[in-house]
């Protein structure tokens, strides 16, 4: 019976796995799409996000089962709870290439506003994160978990300095409104990527350590620690 549950918690790691690089990939094809100029690949993104809502539906009844089924304690616990929340945050990358790739559709018809520099720049940034968010999931390494969370601040500033950018051709040209509107909502979108990718990293810290470090990540004295006695003892 514990080998058994054992395999089940590898099949439900092997899953959010999955649904990770297809959230991942559908962002690096909304941006292709965007950069490419390219309505029909940014059409595939919205069936792409529909394996993703499937893949989230799953694990959410595979953590359900295992919970009603197994009622595991402390680090099982942990991590099947934090499996449900991190597969509500890939659903929503998902959901952020979906916009990403709205804009890339209603920017394809129109001359382009400038050459891509910061917006690829930042999907490479914000998919790094989330790969990286998944790497220590799998291993349970907090100590990355917690450098990955300072490294959202990179992609925050590069948001901002594109969306001086942006506003500054607002101001010379008026012409320019809706473009460059679009691009700041993709830059928003990808700067959302980014904060997700932290949430998933904040998740490791507590299947790993029973410490929850959320709004604080960067302030581990306020963090706070779960008694295992909260959670059961195995």
């Amino acid at each position: 019976m514990e080998r058994h549950f054992d395999q089940e918690l590898e099949d439900l790691k092997g899953q959010l796995l999955l649904m990770g690089g297809r959230s991942e990939a559908i962002v690096q094809k909304s941006v292709e799409a965007l950069r490419r100029r390219d309505a029909a690949l940014a059409r595939e993104v919205f069936d792409d996000d529909k394996a993703i809502d499937r893949l989230e539906i799953a694990i959410d009844e595979r953590c359900v089962g295992l919970l009603a089924l197994h009622q595991p304690l402390a680090g099982d616990l942990r991590f099947i709870t934090a499996a449900l929340k991190i597969s509500n945050d890939l659903e929503r990358v998902g959901d952020h290439g979906v916009n990403i790739a709205g804009s890339a559709l209603r920017l394809a018809a129109l001359p382009e506003l400038k050459p891509l520099v910061d917006i690829p720049r930042m999907t490479q940034m914000a998919s790094g994160m989330l790969r990286d968010a998944l790497d220590a999931f799998v291993r349970r390494d907090a100590a990355t978990a917690r450098r990955l969370c300072r490294r959202d601040d990179e992609v925050d500033d590069v948001n901002r300095q594109l969306f001086r950018e942006l506003v500054s051709y607002m101001i010379e040209d008026p012409a320019t409104i809706t473009r460059a509107m679009e691009l700041i909502l993709v830059a928003r979108n990808l700067e959302r990527v980014a904060d997700l990718a932290t949430n998933i990293a904040e998740e490791v810290v507590f299947i790993a350590e029973a410490r929850i470090i959320k709004h604080h990540a960067e302030d581990e004295a306020s963090g706070v620690t779960v008694d295992d006695d909260d959670f059961g003892r195995a």
